[in-house]
């Protein structure tokens, strides 16, 4: 069976650490290796970097800075951890990959597209994922979410409402543009709901590989 890629995007408090599980532990059920992994982050490199990224205290951080380490970390992330997975037949399901940095840095923080496009086309090689699942809810509902976690709040967590609904509606235009590779959940309903829609897509994807 050859290896799928799988990744899990969406705005702040959509269930997708939740969910991550829910997909590993269902591919393993099926007989399926699979590797966890998140971005920014995933490897020894990348998890430094995401310290920096995340770090409430770099308040004067660029944007191009910002870019520039997503970047760096994701290219450490391909070539360490996620390409030598797929090439072994293993299924690779990520928190978060490139499609966040097209919401994120680029309509949140508003950056070109054609900027970003030209370093995932650097750093990537054409690699993209096989499926990805949108963790799609209201804003007042994530954040009401993620201020109930209690605990610190990271340097993304930070930012206000009108950020994270620039965030959703990249995520949602992305979708509406390659619905073959997207599928929107709407993270709002009850876990078994949501769970019920991501199973239904993992079978079809099985019967793919």
């Amino acid at each position: 069976m050859k290896g799928q890629f799988i990744t899990l995007e969406g705005t702040e408090g959509g269930g997708k650490s939740t969910n991550l599980q829910y997909i590993c532990t269902w591919l393993q059920e099926k007989g399926i290796e699979v590797v966890i992994t998140r971005e920014p982050g995933g490897t020894e490199i990348g998890e430094a970097i995401r310290g920096i990224l995340l770090n409430p205290e770099y308040k004067t951080m660029q944007p191009d800075t910002e870019l520039l380490l997503m970047f760096a970390a994701r290219a450490q992330h391909l070539q360490e951890k996620i390409l030598p997975a797929l090439g072994q037949g293993k299924w690779v399901v990520s928190d978060r990959f490139t499609d966040a940095s097209y919401a994120y840095q680029g309509a949140a923080r508003g950056m070109a597209y054609e900027r970003i496009q030209q370093i995932e086309t650097w750093v990537q090689q054409g690699v993209q994922p096989n499926m990805t699942f949108v963790f799609d809810l209201p804003i007042e509902i994530g954040m009401a979410r993620v201020a109930s976690r209690g605990g610190a709040i990271d340097r993304f967590e930070e930012e206000d409402r009108s950020f994270f609904e620039k965030v959703r509606q990249a995520y949602l235009h992305r979708a509406e543009q390659a619905p073959q590779r997207y599928h929107v959940l709407d993270a709002s309903r009850s876990l078994d709901e949501v769970q019920a829609s991501i199973e239904r897509q993992l079978l079809s994807l099985l019967a793919e590989a």
